[in-house]
């Protein structure tokens, strides 16, 4: 279905709560399967987590988890190091296309027994449980880092723990320490020295029982977007944010600053305020910590008519679309002239946006939210809008609050 968003003007001051994030909820809900002792708040309530957390209750003989790339992942690794049981892990017609040799071959090189029921190196998987004693692996360094948390989510489990080494550049970090970070609050010994990751086996004994989960930064993303487009005095409270963030999105702090955009933290909440005018023409950003946060900073310079150079991007080619392409195909369309390559897009500063354009979303949940604050600045039409389901189930209604107009 295909909505319609009226230019709109938006509340002077808003508060909005966004449900947990969808990537500390997923590690913590694998971590809850290996320690049923294990407490969990906040949980995020979208459709992937839903279906991570369906799936890791599920006694069935095939599991489907649709969309879900990080369930993908993060439960090949599970289902592989649970003995005895076996599965076909399947999802969506996109994810039977989505590469998963690398984590394959890993879990593989553990003892694993994991082989493919259709396209070589992409889902369907045959999975056949069974105790992972050996312990040592390489990984290219440069992979999606959901490849090695899913290594490291199991690793406390593994009857040796687990030493891996990256090979090379490595990709998204701060994914990479929040996952470590989490196994050391329940209690379990790790390292990450130089090249290599070490995680000790825990058997049993968690340090801490009951653990909440932060709100979404990449959901926080559209905020900051739609107080970067709006007037000055702008002001927008979200709900709960923690100054000290497990979250590489959580990067949006500085960079909007860039676009005018002040952030305070004032207990469990960030308020953001509109305080000055973009004086820039031209930004760059480097996003390899932070890829998931393109597609917004790219509608925001088209709104404001700034010309940006996004690097590190690179990984966005095998999300639930090809999302350099499909940030070109759309921002085109609305007016602008964009370059891609492998790793980087540019988009050069218009003063004119098309009216009235429909937007291809390409089934991806992020396409339909990044574009929405365009509408303080032009019509447009969501297609398929109700794909936001994956990560915030709640998004359009989160901006009707705000004072979106929109017909269906």
């Amino acid at each position: 279905m295909t909505l319609q968003l009226h230019k709109s003007s938006i509340q002077k001051h808003s508060k909005i709560t966004i449900t947990g994030s969808k990537s500390e909820s997923n590690r913590l809900l694998l971590l809850q399967a290996l320690y049923p002792e294990l407490a969990i708040d906040n949980v995020s309530n979208s459709d992937d987590s839903i279906v991570m957390s369906k799936a890791l209750s599920s006694s069935s003989v095939e599991i489907d988890i649709h969309h879900a790339g990080t369930a993908m992942r993060f439960l090949t690794a599970y289902f592989a190091s649970r003995d005895g049981r076996d599965v076909l892990l399947t999802g969506s017609d996109r994810m039977k296309e989505r590469p998963i040799e690398i984590l394959v071959d890993a879990l593989n090189q553990l003892g694993a027994q994991i082989t493919y029921e259709e396209t070589r190196g992409c889902p369907p998987l045959r999975i056949k449980g069974k105790t992972l004693s050996k312990h040592k692996v390489t990984l290219k360094a440069n992979v999606s880092s959901q490849y090695i948390s899913a290594l490291l989510l199991i690793a406390p489990r593994l009857e040796n723990g687990l030493e891996l080494t990256l090979d090379g550049k490595i990709t998204s970090i701060p994914y990479i320490n929040m996952t470590l970070d989490l196994l050391n609050q329940i209690g379990v010994e790790t390292s990450f020295k130089n090249q290599v990751i070490r995680v000790n086996p825990k058997v049993n004994g968690l340090k801490i029982k009951h653990l909440t989960v932060e709100s979404d930064w990449s959901s926080a993303s559209y905020f900051f977007s739609i107080v970067a487009l709006s007037p000055i005095g702008t002001q927008i409270e979200l709900s709960s944010y923690k100054q000290n963030s497990l979250q590489g999105d959580s990067v949006l702090v500085e960079i909007y600053k860039a676009f005018g955009v002040q952030t305070k933290f004032d207990t469990n909440s960030i308020v953001l305020k509109k305080i000055e005018d973009v004086t820039s023409k031209s930004l760059e950003f480097q996003l390899n910590n932070s890829p998931d946060i393109a597609q917004t900073i790219a509608v925001t310079c088209l709104g404001l008519g700034v010309k940006c150079h996004l690097t590190g991007l690179h990984t966005l080619k095998i999300k639930e679309t090809d999302r350099l392409v499909a940030l070109q195909n759309e921002l085109q369309k609305l007016g602008a002239k964009v370059d891609i390559t492998n790793d980087a897009l540019t988009l050069y500063a218009t003063s004119i946006i098309n009216d009235d354009i429909s937007i291809c979303t390409y089934n991806d949940h992020r396409m339909a939210m990044a574009f929405a604050p365009i509408a303080l600045k032009t019509s447009l039409n969501i297609e398929d809008h109700m794909v936001v389901s994956k990560s915030y189930p709640t998004f359009w209604d989160d901006l009707k609050v705000l004072g979106f107009k929109f017909s269906k």
